[in-house]
């Protein structure tokens, strides 16, 4: 079953910390190429959630949100280390530059991520939440791609039945298509009014035939109807395949065309 590159899913989630939203949108990509878009205090949570994404995800430009709302009524606490940290780079700042001591603006201080977090969430259970949570929407997400996949997949199979019924058609045609090209040249000689040699003339309708057959574009046009059917079935990546096999497609469609 082939998948589809165009998806959506949304999940959400509540506890005793708050609510958790994930939403991931798929469009079509050469390469996996991964947006994410997290919270202010979610960061520490970056590199697992990319590695889940990637265990799960070959190809695709990959729109990610991840939403939280705390619990009303959770307490606060300072993260000291990062405090004095902050406060350490602010002075070698001031000696950088030479500047007198500067009043601090607190309510600046206080926007910076990680310096004023939630006492009542504990971030082991709510990183474990948020990975389920991401996990439960990438399942619901591929299953909307393969159901979206499996109705491509039967618009291309209707495609290929067409075009298999069309080419078994003109081969039952050849045998006549065959011999109104074999009159028309004999009304041509007939029409000149001239003797020719029959080998010789027969040489050459037989010439004439050949570059017009056009068995061979039939062969080539059956054997890609063949794999196109066998790839729709395959459970990897298949979009650059069956793009080559379009192009092949269109290849033998041409030279039948320019024949006829």
């Amino acid at each position: 079953m082939i998948r589809s590159m165009t998806g959506f899913a949304r999940s959400e989630r509540h506890g005793d910390w708050g609510t958790l939203v994930w939403e991931l949108r798929t469009v079509n990509h050469r390469y996996l190429d991964i947006s994410l878009r997290l919270p202010e205090g979610f960061s520490v949570f970056e590199t697992a959630i990319r590695a889940r994404l990637q265990k799960s995800l070959q190809r695709g430009r990959v729109d990610v949100w991840l939403r939280f709302q705390a619990v009303e009524g959770g307490g606060l606490s300072l993260n000291r280390d990062l405090a004095v940290e902050l406060q350490t780079i602010y002075s070698e700042l001031l000696q950088c530059w030479n500047l007198r001591e500067t009043t601090l603006n607190l309510l600046d201080a206080l926007r910076w991520p990680g310096l004023v977090h939630s006492t009542n969430t504990d971030s082991a259970v709510l990183e474990e939440e948020v990975l389920s949570l991401l996990d439960a929407t990438v399942a619901e997400l591929q299953a909307t791609r393969e159901r979206e996949g499996a109705a491509l997949a039967q618009m291309l199979l209707s495609r290929v039945d067409a075009i298999g019924e069309q080419t078994r058609a003109l081969r039952a045609h050849l045998p006549e298509l065959e011999e109104a090209v074999r009159n028309r040249l004999q009304n041509r000689l007939a029409d000149l009014a001239i003797q020719v040699d029959p080998q010789r003339w027969e040489q050459e309708i037989l010439f004439y035939l050949q570059r017009q057959d056009t068995a061979e574009e039939l062969d080539r046009l059956d054997t890609h109807l063949q794999e196109l059917r066998r790839i729709l079935t395959r459970r990897e990546a298949v979009g650059r395949r069956l793009d080559f096999l379009m192009q092949e497609l269109n290849r033998e469609a041409n030279t039948l065309a320019s024949k006829a």
